[in-house]
Order: C-alpha cells, then structure tokens, then sequence
C-alpha cells in the first residue's frame, strides 16, 4: 500500500527509530527532519528543580517529555546530584506523559505511579481527574516553549501547578540533513509529512523559508497529505494554513497509521 512512497517525519534520525521501521515494513522510504534542538538552561537546573522540591513539597512531578527526563537527570549525573535527583522524584508520586517517557523514568531507576490513556496533556489531566487530586500539588520539569495549556488544565481541577523549565527550543541549526528532503519536496515527490510538536512545525517552517517564498512553500505543502501527531500540533500548523488531519493517537505509530490510510485510499 505504501510501496515506493516517501514520507518524512519531523524528528532526528535517532529519535524516529520506531517511525523508520514502520515505513520499511511497508516499504515506504522515511525521511527524518530533525527540525529543533534542546538549549539546556546549564547545570543550575538541578539545583533549581531539587530547591524548588524542598520548598514546595510536591504530592506529584509530572514528566511531559522523554528529553526532559534525560536532561535532568544526565545534569545530574554530571554534576555528582543523581541520587539526590532520584530521591526527590522518588518522594513524589510520579506521572508520565507515555510510553517513551515512561521508560525514561524507569531507566533512571524511578518508579512511575500513572501514565494517562491518551499521551497527551488532556490524557494527564483525565487522569488526576480520575485519581481525585484536588488540593494536590504538582511539579512539571519541561520545556521553556511549553504552551500553558497544562497549567491551566490542571488549576481548572483545583490542582496547584509549578512549572520548572530545563530548557529552550531552537530551530536545528545544522541543515545539511534536510538536502534530500529539499530535493524531493521541489519536485513534488514527498508523499506525506508527519508532525511531531508544535515547536517542530515552528522549526520547519524557519527552515523551509530560508529556501522558499511563503507562497511556494505553501503550494508545494498543499499538495502533501499532512498529519499532526496531536490537536496542539494541529492548531499551529493551522497558524501557517496548512491543512491537516489529527491523528487520534497521540503517538509515532498512531500518525503512521493515519498517513497510512490517506495514502491508501
């Protein structure tokens, strides 16, 4: 169904491992895009996350990404603090955002207590919906370009929320790997777009317009199915017009097969 058909998806090639067997299986050839790069606020965010642990006395930490797992905790390591890390988390009942997450937490030797149903930031708030939390507090490590959707979410449910940004998001720097992406897409033989976060469709679109006019890029995109891995991911890309249908799981494989069926029909 996929035979020959050339479809990308804006992660690096390291982080799209499941995408890129999924697309050999059915013979499809994947493209990887890696479009943002982690800027680490330094060293200081151990220290900030484990004061920030003593003086708010979280019931819950929340982690929102698999990359905010491995940067706090690789700071750690670095600077001599990973036990006291693991026994700060430790003292919280812990949530994860998904599977990946998940296995991120458990490789640092953290026992996760929740994961939601849905891999989302409304899976995360169905779920202390679910748990009654009200009156609870909740420490997030995540992302300076984090929307404040979850914050809000949460101080809706009658959760008090404290958000600790790890790092900043950029566009990836170094655009050598996007050459064939470039080629193809001139040619009008990309099959289909896989977009992973909104900063990733924010990232794309630095990227792409430094090669294309606005009405080029636009032109050429209408003519690729284009899936958004969740409804956050979708709203930005409608920011630039694009048209796009939300996958209804939130995860790699859930958007695979999305453009999977529209490449099918």
């Amino acid at each position: 169904m996929l035979d020959g058909k050339t479809i990308a998806i804006t992660r690096s090639k390291d982080d799209a491992t499941e995408f890129i067997q999924l697309a050999q299986k059915n013979n499809a050839i994947p493209l990887t895009l890696p479009t943002i790069e982690l800027v680490s606020k330094g060293e200081k965010i151990v220290d900030e996350f484990l004061e920030s642990v003593k003086k708010y006395d979280p019931d819950y930490s929340v982690f929102m990404s698999s990359k905010a797992v491995k940067l706090l905790f690789d700071t750690a390591k670095r600077v001599g603090k990973f036990e006291k890390l693991q026994l700060a988390v430790a003292n919280t009942m812990v949530m994860s955002v998904g599977p990946k997450t998940t296995i991120a937490l458990e490789e640092e030797g953290i026992k996760v207590n929740y994961q939601p149903a849905t891999f989302s930031s409304v899976g995360v708030g169905e779920k202390f919906t679910s748990i009654n939390a009200v009156g609870k507090k909740v420490i997030v490590p995540r992302s300076g370009a984090s929307t404040p959707f979850l914050k809000e979410l949460l101080n809706k449910i009658g959760i008090d929320v404290f958000e600790i940004h790890l790092y900043d998001v950029c566009a990836f720097r170094d655009t050598t790997q996007w050459n064939e992406f470039r080629e193809l897409f001139s040619q009008n033989n990309v099959d289909g777009i896989v977009f992973t976060s909104a900063s990733s469709v924010r990232g794309f679109f630095e990227i792409m317009s430094k090669d294309y006019e606005e009405k080029q890029l636009l032109e050429n995109l209408e003519k690729i199915p284009v899936v958004a891995i969740g409804p956050f991911t979708a709203d930005e890309l409608k920011k630039f017009n694009i048209k796009n249908i939300v996958s209804q799981v939130h995860t790699v494989l859930g958007s695979f097969d999305t453009l999977k069926k529209v490449l099918s029909r």
